[in-house]
């Protein structure tokens, strides 16, 4: 998940300040993980704690998950309905289709063996509060992105299948997208935008900087393009040391656990 933590921490500084151009400083004082981060990591649990349960077990842990971390970083920069739902005793679903749904959910896209659990699972953690089909579709696409990406699929197979699932019209490239885009967090203007820098980069770092340049809501399209990335290209040593340095303690130990609930997992299935 280092792909969506750092695109949120490189992206959170010029999120209300774009920059429109992918020559900038990866990392300065300001870099920092934001709501984007807590909540990739509050998914990441939940679905390991209720790995192979069932719906019911899966939305538990989602909700309790999300609010406890919630509560423990509760200056993370959440959107006002959303703070809302976390502060809530007995929280429901508010048909959202905002980009929410498709920053937390690459968790999803790394754990499960089958595309088809995949989108099952992705749609479940949108669900607890983006209920809105396009809010689902937006967790599914990123989602389906990621498990394309780390079993070998080619770039143009990816954007095959998500312009055929999904509908999303992917062919404006980076560089007229970077010409009209505004700040929008909805998935319908955060996820195919991202998918579409996915595709044109050459390697992670640039995927990181084409999003940043793209302006907009940056650190989630950063993130979403990230964890895209990652399963594709891998992710530089150096930049997951940044990463670390900028990581609550707490929020590493729930990332290590994941990397070593993959690598056990992974292992199972090749032994």
């Amino acid at each position: 998940m280092f792909g969506a933590i750092l695109g949120d921490m490189i992206g959170a500084p010029y999120e209300f300040n774009n920059i429109h151009t992918e020559d900038f400083t990866l990392f300065t004082s300001r870099t920092e993980f934001t709501d984007d981060t807590v909540m990739t990591l509050a998914v990441a649990d939940a679905l390991m704690e209720a790995y192979g349960k069932d719906e019911t077990e899966i939305k538990y842990q989602l909700v309790r998950k999300m609010q406890a971390y919630g509560k423990k970083w509760p200056h993370a920069g959440y959107g006002g309905m959303f703070a809302q739902w976390l502060r809530e005793k007995y929280p429901e679903p508010y048909n959202s289709f905002g980009n929410g749904s498709a920053m937390r959910v690459s968790p999803a896209g790394w754990l499960y063996d089958t595309l088809e659990e995949t989108l099952q699972k992705a749609q479940w953690t949108a669900e607890v509060t983006h209920n809105h089909p396009e809010g689902i579709k937006g967790a599914q696409a990123a989602a389906a992105c990621i498990w394309m990406a780390r079993n070998q699929y080619g770039k143009d197979e990816i954007m095959a299948y998500v312009t055929e699932t999904f509908g999303y019209d992917l062919t404006e490239t980076t560089d007229s997208i970077r010409k009209w885009y505004f700040f929008n967090e909805t998935c319908q203007k955060t996820v195919p935008q991202a998918i579409r820098v996915f595709y044109e980069s050459g390697s992670f770092e640039e995927t990181i900087r084409k999003s940043v340049s793209l302006g907009g809501d940056s650190d989630t399209l950063a993130c979403i393009a990230g964890s895209i990335a990652e399963a594709y290209y891998g992710v530089p040593e150096e930049m997951k040391q940044e990463a670390l340095k900028r990581l609550d303690p707490r929020l590493i130990t729930v990332l290590e656990k994941f990397e070593a609930f993959l690598s056990e997992k992974n292992g199972k299935k090749s032994g």
